[in-house]
């Protein structure tokens, strides 16, 4: 049992001196907790409460089956507008929120089955499907859609529109209409400010509590309520029971694509944020145990009307900061809440709706990386535009929609550097040993009749022809080669197109006097070419274990002699 659940592993080994810290650290979590479980809930369609419900259970899922020391999980940023754009097309305008409820824990549920199935088929390398770039520009559509669309709660007022140019209209036309609401946005704008402040200039403070509690004694003084300013108001009081969520049966194939969605995202962030801490205090990260982690997580909360949680890094950074050592940091802070709700529901109940909307837009330019996007752009422009094109998509089109594109842009990407690979030639650069790109070294020598071209990638389907033109220009240039050898040690594989290309060009070579030879070409590669017949159509003595034994014989065949400045440079450079 301990080795299968982290939990009990962790008790087993947890050590005295850790338990003060651990509750020190859950008390300091916990008012980040409560806040962000809330103002995400609303995020994603839900009422408040449920939020507090989701940070829970969720916490006490992860904490028993999660397999980081210090990883805190909870109701997310970035999984809100997926949430809302999965469950509110089915809720419809003006729906029951109980159904809302019931939708969300369905979709916690798919999540935990998703995640619970790929652990066991260890399908943690789904989370490289999306890259870097894509993944940027996915999290910058992401903020720009939560801040557009927290503006009108933010100045006290309502917007009925789809899409982000909708949203960014109405916000307008609400304004232009004077249905801003002053004393809203004034604890909606000065709460940005004091967040971004305190992050900045005095980050051990707990940012959004300072602002949670100013914003309820403004309330209590200025009398908010009957300036216009909408209040969260008391929460239901108690613990939800058990609940086995119900819909209708059309309802769980309309679920299932933001399931894959959220499970994605959920679980690209987990790992990056589980390594990125693990690295710290010399850990290692278990990819499929953290899927059973989240997964054990996301049943949870929608066994408990709950909806699909991720990692967070900034609780999972507060935490650390405040000397967290274990997993009991998450469970305290779960404790706790739950006496919140059951002794003191009143305790946030003159907490201003606009303070909601500030602790979700200060998390939304959190998820911002515009210098990162700059990055891109003076570095590779190529990912840049993939950034850009899946930040469009997620702004233009929707979530849900974005992150089908940019899981498309990352595959494509790889798909394109395999089929246009960097290819080149390869020259005797004098003092260094080996052969190397003529590109990078202009003055390298040749042996005349002799050409080295290295073909970066795999042989298959998509790129075999890209390889045949190359050699056939190669074959071409003036003097005419008598060999040309490919140095395949980057050619970890050819398909069976490919090995027919490969027959035709060797065949078209040999009646113009030139001979294909191969060098490092590598051992599996080599059997595959056996078994294709490659062997018997290409002269078996044209096969070398090093480029050096391909020259050597070269030379001895031709009695060539290297000189300076004639390599050739027709093999052109990939994007």
């Amino acid at each position: 049992m301990a080795q299968a659940v982290p939990g009990l592993r962790l008790l087993k080994a947890y050590r005295r001196e850790w338990l003060g810290k651990d509750i020190l650290a859950g008390v300091v979590l916990t008012t980040l907790l409560v806040p962000q479980g809330m103002a995400y809930a609303e995020l994603a369609g839900l009422p408040p409460i449920t939020g507090l419900y989701t940070t829970i259970m969720c916490l006490l899922g992860y904490a028993a089956m999660g397999p980081s020391r210090i990883l805190v999980l909870g109701p997310d940023s970035s999984l809100g507008p997926l949430i809302a754009a999965t469950i509110l097309p089915l809720v419809g305008s003006g729906g029951d929120p109980a159904r809302a409820v019931a939708l969300a824990s369905v979709l916690a549920i798919l999540v935990a089955v998703i995640m619970t199935v790929a652990a066991v088929a260890k399908l943690g390398f789904i989370a490289d499907l999306l890259s870097k770039p894509t993944m940027l520009g996915y999290m910058n559509g992401l903020a720009l859609t939560i801040l557009v669309g927290q503006l009108p709660k933010l100045f006290g007022f309502s917007v009925d529109a789809d899409g982000l140019v909708g949203e960014v209209v109405g916000f307008v036309e609400g304004l232009a209409n004077g249905e801003a609401v002053p004393a809203a946005a004034a604890v909606g704008l000065v709460g940005i400010a004091l967040v971004l402040a305190l992050q900045r200039w005095v980050p051990k403070v707990p940012a959004i509590m300072v602002m949670v509690v100013l914003s309820i004694v403004a309330t209590t003084v200025f009398d908010l309520a009957a300036r216009g300013v909408e209040l969260v108001g008391v929460l239901p009081k108690g613990f939800p029971p058990l609940t086995i969520p119900e819909i209708q049966r059309g309802d769980i194939a309309l679920l299932i694509g933001g399931a894959l969605g959220i499970a994605t995202i959920s679980l690209a962030d987990t790992i990056s944020t589980a390594s990125a801490f693990a690295a710290r205090a010399g850990d290692e990260v278990h990819g499929n145990q953290e899927m059973v982690g989240i997964g054990v997580a996301n049943l949870a909360a929608g066994l408990f009307q709950g909806f699909p949680v991720s990692t967070s890094g900034s609780r999972t950074a507060v935490a650390e900061r405040s000397g967290a050592k274990t997993q009991l940091t998450g469970v305290v802070g779960a404790l706790l809440i739950i006496v919140m709700i059951v002794l003191a529901p009143g305790l946030l109940r003159n907490l201003p709706q606009p303070a909601l909307a500030a602790v979700v837009i200060t998390a939304s330019l959190s998820l911002a990386d515009v210098p990162g996007t700059l990055r891109l752009w003076k570095q590779r422009k190529v990912e840049f535009l993939l950034s850009v094109a899946a930040f469009l998509g997620v702004a233009l089109l929707g979530v849900l929609p974005g992150i089908a594109i940019a899981v498309a842009l990352s595959i494509l990407n790889v798909f394109r550097r395999a089929w246009l690979p960097y290819e080149t030639v390869l020259g005797k650069v004098e003092g260094l040993e080996g052969y190397h790109d003529v590109h990078s070294y202009p003055e390298a020598m040749s042996l005349p009749g002799l050409v080295i071209y290295r073909f970066d990638a795999p042989l298959f389907f998509a790129n075999a022809k890209t390889f045949r033109d190359e050699v056939r220009s190669l074959a071409r240039s003036e003097p005419h080669p008598r060999w040309i050898v490919v140095a395949a040690e980057p050619v970890t594989d050819v398909d069976t197109t490919a090995s027919d290309v490969l027959f035709e060009l060797d065949d078209e070579l040999d009646h113009a006097g030139i001979s294909l030879v191969f060098a490092e070409l590598k051992d599996p590669v080599r059997r595959k070419i056996d078994q294709y017949g490659l062997s018997r159509q290409i002269e078996p003595r044209h096969f070398f274990p090093t480029i050096g034994a391909a020259v050597a014989a070269y030379q001895a065949e031709t009695g060539a002699r290297w000189r300076r400045g004639t390599a050739s440079h027709t093999a052109r450079d990939a994007v």
